[in-house]
């Protein structure tokens, strides 16, 4: 999906909005102030209110007479849009808060992808494995730390279309930006190991028709992802089991 920034003012100003609301510069609960954002911006009402509908759309702003436009709870936004877990995850990365939702990530996948490895075993079609072999020639071809994330995205996308299940199939919107931003922190160090052996591991388990072997193999997978992960980065931060979220100042001072 081609990220808003790419899509010229209408796209900036939606990119711009939404960061500020991530940021909490425009924090929950807060009415906007459009006149002085149409100056600031330097865009029309109409870009402005247009760009205010699509972060309407997924849930971070909504309107209101008397009120205005104002700024949503989080808990109203649709966190699982692909958008909005570019957004978070873009702003983690700058604001050095992304251990939790990296934390968030691995379990997601822990969850998904094993499961998605046994069905694909047992769904798996000629087209199929070869879109699984061409992500895996395109992993074990040199080329830069770009390189190696578009590889190994396409592994996961092929790996999900192979169950053959449309829910699972869409869960790529919500693997594929997270996933993206783990792959570009190791795969621009050294320090990981060679991800080559295991995803193969999975498409043979796949190729065998192997159910319970493909699931344990994804399983091996991704505690490997969480090694390289933990070299380059630290682990991940882990959530209280109460379920309550830290804030990167509690993780700061914890």
């Amino acid at each position: 999906m081609t990220p808003y920034a790419r899509r010229g003012v209408h796209g900036q100003t939606v990119e711009t909005l939404a960061r500020r609301v991530l940021s909490g510069e425009l924090p929950e609960g807060a009415t906007l102030d459009l006149v002085g954002l149409q100056a600031e911006l330097d865009v029309s009402l109409t870009t402005l209110r247009e760009s205010l509908k699509v972060l309407a759309a997924k849930g971070m702003v909504d309107a209101r007479q008397k009120r205005g436009t104002f700024v949503r709870p989080r808990a109203h936004w649709n966190l699982l849009d692909a958008d909005v877990l570019r957004w978070q995850f873009t702003d983690s990365k700058t604001a050095g808060t992304d251990d939790g939702l990296l934390h968030d990530l691995n379990e997601v996948r822990g969850v998904i992808e094993p499961a998605a490895a046994r069905f694909a075993a047992l769904r798996r079609t000629d087209d199929d494995l070869a879109a699984l072999d061409a992500a895996l020639e395109a992993m074990g071809t040199e080329g830069d730390a770009a390189h190696a994330v578009a590889a190994d995205l396409a592994f996961h996308r092929a790996l999900l279309a192979a169950t053959h299940n449309e829910l699972l199939d869409r869960m790529e919107m919500v693997i594929e930006s997270g996933l993206a931003h783990r792959d570009e922190i190791v795969h621009s160090s050294s320090l990981g190991e060679d991800p080559l052996p295991s995803h193969r591991a999975v498409v043979e388990a796949i190729r065998a028709g192997d159910p319970a072997g493909a699931e344990q193999a994804m399983r091996s997978l991704l505690d490997q992802a969480l090694r390289d992960l933990g070299r380059v980065h630290g682990p991940p931060g882990r959530q209280p089991a109460t379920g309550v979220r830290t804030t990167a100042k509690d993780r700061k001072t914890s």
